[in-house]
Parts: structure tokens; sequence; C-alpha cells
């Protein structure tokens, strides 16, 4: 059982989850970085293709791993109750919805080449990127059932030995991306195809080494649940799927979102795009870590929930966003310290040809800068509603807040009002800012509520 709320208390439980499971998301994203680098050492055609397969592989397993990491509000509040089977069930059965969802995906990737030729992409560019789709599609069950034993171990405060484990899977992708990629140590030369079976290989390793390590941990191996492993539980699997179903549509809104902006900003010309694309590729490392501790707030408000004690869920959710506001506003200090540096980064700041990309991403590093601490507000404050099980209604406000006010918004200070590329993010950052004040909102509506016993979380039954 968890003891009574206290501030210095919840900040050290807090971080002892965000830490690790933060630093796991931004190696995943540097992953992402140095994939896009080798990629390019195999040409201009590898990277166009590599790029694309990667970029459409990294969404559908995105959206999918929002499905199953419904495990982790539903686990820490069985945990914080005490409810030692409907633990061990929750999680077999997550495992099954891993398997589950990874056979469709698997067959849907694998016949993306069509899809994309529909689409208007070159055939040859299809072609390199079925060669690395048809191989990292191997490793889609291993990445969904990482996702899940990742949530799973959250919401049992055992969090640590994801950052250990997703930096070895690391080290396994960049080595395997130079062994089979390039054609190292008497491998054969893939390219692109290897670079996808380094990746499909990585995944693999992460969810081999974390489930052997719930299996084998003093505390961890007391919950069972490989044990009766045969024996499928519709009723858990549709209890998961009510939580996690909205939180994947959420990700596939956001995701949805980014990409509209970037073929929007695709409309005001290469430089646009390009400026667009120094400043949100930098934003999306540093956002790994908001998003790090929102699976951290997400366990700790459901334990509390678990207790039926509103008032450490509450302490919980605004201990995480205060966390994650502080962070977020000291890289808005450094981003508007070291703008220049920043962009050093990306292009030659010294060649004349890059002073107009320069000139657009300068503004555009301010405003996102800006938006950062309201940003890393909204995305704790949804995960302290996920730890609530509350996913549907911040479903329909992030369509609200990103789509009805966020888009529309920058389009019309982008393309109307003439600021260009700037509109396009002061309207992004307009919908973030709606985003973090009306998810903070319901959060502090939900949890001021007297608790009482016919509102008790609805946990699946053995």
């Amino acid at each position: 059982m968890l003891a009574k709320p206290n501030i210095k208390i919840e900040m050290r439980e807090f971080l002892k989850l965000a830490v690790p499971l933060a630093s796991a998301q931004v190696a995943q994203a540097i992953v992402g970085f140095v994939d896009t680098l080798m990629m390019g050492q195999l040409g201009a055609e590898s990277l166009a293709a590599g790029g694309l397969a990667s970029t459409t592989f990294q969404l559908l397993l995105n959206i999918a791993s929002g499905i199953v990491i419904a495990v982790s509000p539903l686990v820490a509040i069985a945990y914080g109750g005490g409810h030692k089977t409907q633990i061990e069930q929750i999680a077999r059965q997550g495992l099954w919805l891993s398997l589950l969802l990874g056979i469709p995906m698997m067959f849907l990737i694998g016949h993306l080449d069509a899809v994309m030729v529909h689409l208007g992409q070159a055939k040859t560019t299809v072609a390199l990127a079925d060669g690395y789709l048809n191989l990292i599609l191997w490793g889609i069950f291993p990445a969904l059932g990482f996702a899940m034993l990742r949530s799973y171990v959250s919401a049992l405060s055992q969090a640590r030995p994801v950052m250990v484990i997703v930096f070895l899977g690391t080290l396994v992708n960049v080595t395997g991306n130079y062994v089979l990629g390039y054609g190292k140590l008497g491998f054969p030369r893939m390219e692109l195809a290897g670079l996808g079976l380094a990746s499909g290989l990585s995944f693999w390793v992460m969810f081999l080494i974390l489930l052997v390590y719930t299996l084998k941990h003093e505390q961890l191996k007391h919950y069972r649940f490989l044990q009766g492993f045969h024996r499928l539980k519709p009723h858990i699997i549709q209890q998961l799927l009510r939580t996690g179903v909205p939180i994947a549509v959420t990700i596939a809104l956001e995701y949805g979102l980014f990409a509209v902006v970037t073929y929007l900003m695709g409309m005001l010309g290469t430089e646009a795009l390009a400026a667009h694309q120094i400043v949100f590729q930098t934003m999306l490392v540093i956002f790994m870590v908001p998003l790090g501790m929102s699976y951290a707030v997400t366990a700790r408000v459901g334990q509390w929930l678990g207790q039926q004690h509103l008032a450490g869920a509450r302490l919980a959710g605004y201990i995480g966003g205060s966390m994650a506001f502080l962070f977020m506003a000291l890289t808005a200090i450094a981003l508007l310290t070291y703008r220049q540096q920043v962009i050093a980064m990306y292009l030659d700041i010294r060649d004349p040809q890059n002073a107009s990309i320069i000139k657009l991403a300068l503004p555009i590093i301010i405003i996102a800068a800006i938006a950062q601490p309201l940003d890393g507000v909204q995305k704790t404050a949804m995960g302290a509603l996920y730890g609530l099980q509350d996913t549907r209604v911040p479903m329909l406000l992030s369509v609200l807040a990103f789509w009805g006010v966020g888009l529309p918004s920058g389009y019309l200070l982008g393309f109307r009002f003439g600021f260009g590329s700037v509109g396009l993010w002061i309207g992004q950052s307009i919908g973030v800012a709606i985003a973090g004040i009306i998810f903070l909102g319901r959060f502090h509506q939900l949890t001021s509520r007297t608790f009482k016993s016919s509102s008790s979380p609805d946990l699946p039954t053995m």
C-alpha cells in the first residue's frame, strides 16, 4: 500500500520512475536520428526511401503501442489496491493483446508497397522502402510486447532497468546497422534491408531482456503472469481496448497534426520546410522527456486511485506537471540563448546559401521555446488523466484543441495573414496552450470530487 500524500516523498517516487522512462524515450529518439544519418551514407535514394519507410513504421507502431500501454493505468490501480491476481491477469492478457495486434500489423506492413505506390511515391523509392519494411515487420510483436512490459513494470514502480535495456537495444541497433547495412565483418551489404533487420533484432533483444527481468526480479517474480498463459480472457482484453483505443486515436491525431503542418510548410517552399524540420527535429528529442514523465504520472496517479485516495492522485498529477513545466522552462531558456548553435547542428551557418533558411528558423525557435513549458504541462496532464482511466474525453479534447483551434489558427496566420511558417508555429502553439489548460482543468475537476464507493475503478475480474 502507498503512504499518505507527502510532497517530498511524491517527488522522490515520481523521479524514480520519470528519470529512467524519460531517458529511455530520449535514447529511442536519438536512434531515429542516427538511423537517418546512416541512411544518408547509403545515398540520396536510400535516405528518401528509408525516411519514408521508417516514418510509416514508427507511426503504425506508436498507434498500436497506444493500445497496449493501457496496461499501465489498470495495473497501477490494481497495485494500489493490493490486488495481486488482477495484476497477473492484466499483464497476461496485455501480452496476448500484443500478439493479437502484432499479427495483422505484420500483414499490413508487408503490403504497404501497394499503398505507397497508390499515394504517388516513385516505384524505385517504394522498392527500397519495401526491403526495409519486409524485415523490420518481424520486430512488430516484440516492439509491442516491450511497450506492454514497460508499462507493466512502470505501474509497479520498477522502471529503473528500462533505461539500461533501451541503451542496450540502441547499441544492438546501431551496431547491426553498421554490420548489416554496410556489409562489415564478413556479412553481405544489405543496405536499407540490413537496417530494417537490425532494428527488428533490437526489438527482440529489448523485449526478451525485459521479460527475463520481470521473471527474475525479487519483487516482480511474485506476479506469475505467464502462468496459465494459454487462457485467453476476452473480458480483460475488452477492458484494455476500452482504455487503450482512445489513447491510440489520440496518438494518431497528434501525429496527423504534425504531418499536416509539415505538408503545409512544404506549400510555403523548400526553405520554409527545411527551417521547420530543423526546429521540429530538435523539439522532438526534447519532447521525449515530458513524454517519459507522462508515463510516470500515469503510474503514480493510478496507484493512488487504486487506494481510492484522490488527494494523493491530485498531488501526483500536480507534481508531475510542475516538474515537466520546470524542465521545459529550462530547455526554453537554453534554446533562446543558443539559437544559432542549434541551427549549426544541421546547417553550416557561415554558408551564405543557408542564410534564408536560418532567417526563417530563428523566429520559429523562439516561438517553439516559449511553447515548451505549456507542451510539458499538456503531456503530463494527459498522462494524469490516463491514470484516472479517463481516456475518451482527452481524445475529444485533443481534437478540439489541436484540430479545432491549433491547425485552423495556424493556417489563417500562415496563409491568410501572411505570417508564413511563423504563423503555422504560432497556431500550433496556441493549440498546445489550450490543450494544457483544458487537460489540467479536467484533472483538477475529477480529483476534486469526494470519493464514493460507487465511483471505484472498474477493474477486470478473474
